[in-house]
């Protein structure tokens, strides 16, 4: 078995489809993909479409953004009811979040000296939940800096001069968004967030995994939070958070190595978990 469990697709800030995403897992020789876009579930169905046509198992994804005071987390849900009204009542709100801090986000890069209007990144972005690549990418068209690295270092990233919070998710309320929406909740690559005191709170608020296998984790961070996973009874899980090509970010789809056991536990842990 070989799967990436972090994909992301046009509907949130990738640059290819749902179908080009799996005909490339299919080519690569990837038998299962979790789509995880940005607070959205819309590829989902077209990735399973895909998936049966060419034989590659999709699970049911999403990342959410939630942060603290002191740093951003990521939330994956893996097996979500992509249905579930809970849910789809929360993301509307994030997406109309997400639309008003690019708004907020062009207004202070415009203070800034920047002239980039929020319509480019709208126009970029195309869907319902634009973010901050898709800034990056039009402050790259519009010549404002080199490449991606420039105008997250210099403006976009957190704390940035034209950094914009999110719509207000804590950790735990993500956590309780995803199992309620039936699904499995993990703290996406967490040496990123580096706020490693969370995970106790975070373990007792439903937390079910870390992902230890990452594309920007070192040997010895990927080794750090296999042990912290044993350590606070959690799943582990790894992906490449692939965003497609030409999306500033130099990972291949199934570039990480994610063991198939990882996959095993993750499917057993939500069959047990849904047992009748």
């Amino acid at each position: 078995m070989s799967a990436d469990l972090h994909v992301h697709t046009t509907f949130s800030d990738g640059t290819q489809t749902p179908a080009e995403v799996i005909s490339l897992a299919k080519q690569v020789g990837l038998t299962t993909v979790a789509i995880t876009d940005h607070d959205v579930v819309n590829g989902i169905e077209p990735a399973k479409i895909k998936g049966q046509e060419l034989g590659v198992e999709i699970i049911p994804g999403i990342e959410l953004t939630s942060e603290t005071k002191e740093a951003e987390v990521h939330i994956l849900g893996y097996f979500i009811g992509i249905n579930s009204p809970e849910l789809l009542r929360v993301i509307k709100k994030i997406q109309n979040g997400r639309k008003d801090r690019i708004i907020a986000m062009c207004t202070r890069l415009q203070e800034l000296g920047i002239d980039l209007k929020a319509d480019k990144v709208f126009q970029l972005a195309a869907n319902d939940a634009p973010g901050r690549p898709h800034v990056a990418r039009a402050l790259v068209d519009g010549g404002f800096v080199a490449g991606f690295k420039e105008a997250f270092d210099k403006y976009i990233e957190f704390h940035g001069p034209a950094y914009v919070p999110h719509y207000k998710l804590s950790p735990e309320e993500a956590i309780a968004l995803v199992l309620k929406s039936g699904g499995l909740p993990v703290f996406g690559h967490p040496a990123v967030s580096n706020c490693d005191e969370i995970i106790p709170d975070l373990r007792a608020a439903g937390l079910v995994g870390i992902e230890a296998h990452y594309f920007t984790h070192s040997a010895s961070q990927t080794e750090h939070y296999l042990k912290l996973a044993k350590d606070n009874g959690l799943l582990v899980t790894g992906g490449s958070d692939y965003h497609g090509f030409s999306s500033g970010r130099e990972v291949r789809l199934g570039s990480v190595d994610v063991p198939d056991a990882c996959v095993e536990d993750l499917k057993n842990e939500y069959i047990r978990r849904n047992k009748s």
